[in-house]
């Protein structure tokens, strides 16, 4: 099998602006994602509700209270009755993505770190959907931390996602032989965004699917009764068992600050458990009715736009 290069400006373990401003050049390649709206205060650019704003609607009998300003001169002129003009209120649809850079994500056994891959689909994502006008917001949760981005448009948007990726990719990454368990932190990052996200948003979910539990699936439950929601799976050739290995081996695996040593016994049982895990997050996100796309570490996003169309 050919070498796979690298992405644009990337070593595959430390994150920088650069390659993460690069991912603009893919995400142009994105559809627009359109639905219709499900709150009457956000939606996706053109809502249903007609009143003053930029795009024309219709025109209809002048009634008393209407604005003056919008009455259309040329059909009043035409028909002896007072018109005036309706227009189809633009919003912007505000984007949320929950990426999950838990340290079960610094694991990488052929091109990528799991956390540089989500990093940098997150950041396609956020690309994309400055792109097309919606305001970018994201929650990066961590075991230690949660960061917060409110939805912003344009630069702002898409400047602090970067900005917030790379501080706290890199402090994950000197904190690894310190790593400390946090059972809860994922289903707590659920409640948050629960709180945050306003009805019509469009929620993206990142994630190995790794620190995903059963408490999770509640907060979830009602975002999605209010909001579109997708998600990412991010797995890894060696994690997924698509890695060629011989039949006897001696195979150095390290976890967070864990260091194993697997034989093809070992290896087996291992894979299963990270099999599992994969297993329980898609039939998690399958009882919400939300469909999970899966990338691998392995391999550069533009060989797998596929997944993102």
């Amino acid at each position: 099998m050919a070498e796979i290069a690298l992405p644009l400006f990337a070593d595959g373990v430390n994150l920088t602006q650069k390659e993460l401003l690069a991912c603009q050049n893919l995400a142009r390649a994105l559809p627009e994602k359109r639905s219709k709206a499900r709150a009457s205060l956000s939606g996706d650019r053109a809502s249903l509700i007609k009143g003053r704003g930029m795009e024309f609607a219709e025109v209809r009998h002048y009634q008393a209270g209407d604005d003056v300003r919008t009455i259309d001169w040329r059909v009043t002129a035409r028909t002896g009755k007072a018109h005036t003009k309706l227009f189809v209120e633009e919003r912007e649809r505000p984007i949320l993505i929950l990426l999950d850079l838990s340290h079960s994500l610094y694991f990488g056994s052929s091109l990528l770190l799991q956390s540089v891959q989500a990093a940098h689909l997150a950041t396609t994502l956020g690309w994309s959907a400055i792109f097309h006008g919606d305001r970018l917001g994201a929650l990066i949760a961590t075991e230690q931390e949660h960061l917060e981005l409110k939805p912003r448009s344009r630069q702002q948007g898409i400047l602090q996602l970067i900005s917030g990726i790379e501080s706290l990719h890199k402090k994950q990454l000197s904190q690894i032989s310190e790593y400390q368990s946090e059972p809860e932190h994922l289903f707590k990052a659920c409640q948050r965004l629960r709180r945050i996200a306003k009805p019509g948003s469009l929620i993206w979910i990142i994630s190995d699917g790794s620190n995903f539990n059963d408490a999770c699936l509640a907060p979830l439950s009602d975002l999605k009764r209010h909001c579109d929601m997708g998600a990412f799976l991010i797995t890894d050739p060696l994690r997924q068992g698509t890695l060629a290995l011989p039949k006897q081996f001696q195979l150095p695996v390290k976890e967070g600050n864990k260091e194993l040593t697997l034989n093809r016994a070992g290896y087996d049982a291992w894979l299963k458990k990270q099999l599992d895990s994969q297993k329980q997050f898609t039939q998690m996100m399958q009882k919400l009715n939300v469909q999970t796309r899966v990338l691998d570490a392995g391999d550069t996003l533009n060989n797998q736009i596929g997944a993102l169309r």
